[in-house]
């Protein structure tokens, strides 16, 4: 089968996670992602651990499948040959500090002026425009500022920041939709155009309930643990040997009478505080210990397989480990073991999408920096080796024989 993007080709300038995690989406659909990387070391990401062998496995699993040429771009000889690039390819992508581009000679009019079709896609903390665009801005720091943070943990405890770096993931999904608008638009217009994605405005997008309730109720929305603000129970509780979550409020009403029959507390069934979903928000306090207590009394898989059997919406808290052995996981294809030649084989997720007709998926490990130099500027640009081998004694560009920043622990 196709891949559906197989036709786009992405010059890739981005480089830790939010951008390398967009253009990985866009590689594992099809794409043909050109890393384009500083020499001699690359993407910083390539010295970030755990490890395997000299190689990054922060940077192997999100830069699985591309390609890499390295060129510097503050050298006149390196920024033209990039343009030259850009005269064949489909999208930009970049996550500097607005402004950097422009100050590189490469910004949008000048890529745009090569190759009128091009869509030039930037991810950055606060965006192209307004009173923030020129602050450094990690992951952390949109999750604390678009208010994630603030709802996230136990009430009266510390701000908490998410197990995962949702600042970064949801810019870079929110990147992925803004490159296959502009493409979809493109085939209608014949023009390319600039993509803007904020980190902060991502986060405000995913803050969609806490925003909406603040503004119906005038409350200030906090942290509820594991609590669902209008779903009661919707939660994790503790069992006799871990913990499971359970998700009432959104199904039939005959759920609550079930769960209380099968969690052997037949008497709250009728209660007047728990007999709606609303009654039992309101109510949680009293209720929660409750029904704490009847889950502390059998294991885990236990309660899993009864209260599925009632059809009540539910499952086990698993660990990382859990997750990734958990058969219907490995039957879905979620983790795949991807060999590189130095690094070996690392297990890493794959890409969630499928479709009947096209392929996606994992396309092969990550790039040595510089790996594909000599050949991209042969098929593209008409360059021969010997051609590539001088700018390469001039500092301009790195080949495969060029230092490798992944190999340093």
């Amino acid at each position: 089968m196709s891949r559906p993007l197989e036709d786009v080709r992405i010059l890739d300038l981005t480089w830790v996670l939010a951008g390398p995690f967009a253009s990985m989406i866009l590689c594992d659909l099809g794409a043909e992602v050109i890393k384009v990387e500083r020499p001699p070391f690359g993407d910083i990401s390539r010295t970030t651990g755990p490890y395997q062998n000299g190689w990054s496995g922060y940077f192997f699993s999100i830069n699985r499948g591309k390609r890499s040429v390295a060129i510097d771009l503050r050298s006149a000889e390196g920024k033209e040959l990039f343009l030259r690039l850009v005269e064949h390819a489909d999208v930009v992508m970049e996550n500097f500090t607005p402004g950097t581009l422009d100050r590189l000679g490469i910004g949008y009019e000048v890529l745009a002026t090569r190759n009128p079709r091009i869509i030039l896609t930037s991810i950055s903390g606060f965006g192209q425009s307004g009173p923030y665009s020129q602050r450094p801005a990690l992951d952390i720091v949109v999750q604390a500022m678009g208010g994630v943070m603030s709802i996230t943990g136990e009430p009266g405890g510390n701000p908490i920041r998410p197990g995962a770096s949702y600042g970064d993931l949801a810019a870079g999904m929110f990147a992925v939709i803004g490159v296959l608008s502009a493409l979809h638009e493109r085939e209608r217009s014949g023009q390319g155009q600039a993509v803007d994605i904020s980190m902060l405005d991502t986060q405000v997008t995913v803050m969609e309930n806490a925003i909406m309730r603040y503004f119906v109720t005038g409350e200030v929305p906090g942290p509820l643990g594991t609590r669902h603000p209008s779903a009661t129970p919707f939660q994790a509780f503790p069992t006799a040997d871990g913990h499971i979550v359970i998700a009432l409020g959104f199904g039939e009403e005959n759920q609550w009478s079930l769960l209380c029959a099968i969690l052997g507390v037949p008497e709250i069934i009728d209660d007047e505080r728990f007999e709606t979903g609303p009654k039992r928000t309101r109510n949680h306090v009293q209720l929660e210990p409750i029904l704490a207590k009847a889950f502390q009394q059998r294991t885990t898989a236990e309660w899993y397989a009864d209260l599925l059997a009632a059809g009540i919406p539910c499952g086990p808290v698993n660990t990382v480990a859990e997750v990734v052995e958990d058969e219907h996981i490995r039957e879905r294809g979620m983790i795949q073991e991807v060999t590189h030649p130095v690094a070996g084989t690392i297990p890493i997720a794959n890409t969630p999408v499928r479709m009947s007709r096209s392929e996606s998926g994992i396309k092969g490990p990550p790039p040595s920096l510089g790996e594909d130099t000599l050949d991209v500027f042969g098929a593209l640009l008409g360059l021969t080796s010997e051609e590539v081998a001088t700018l390469e004694g001039k500092g301009i560009v790195a080949t495969r024989g060029g230092p490798d920043i992944s190999k340093i622990t």
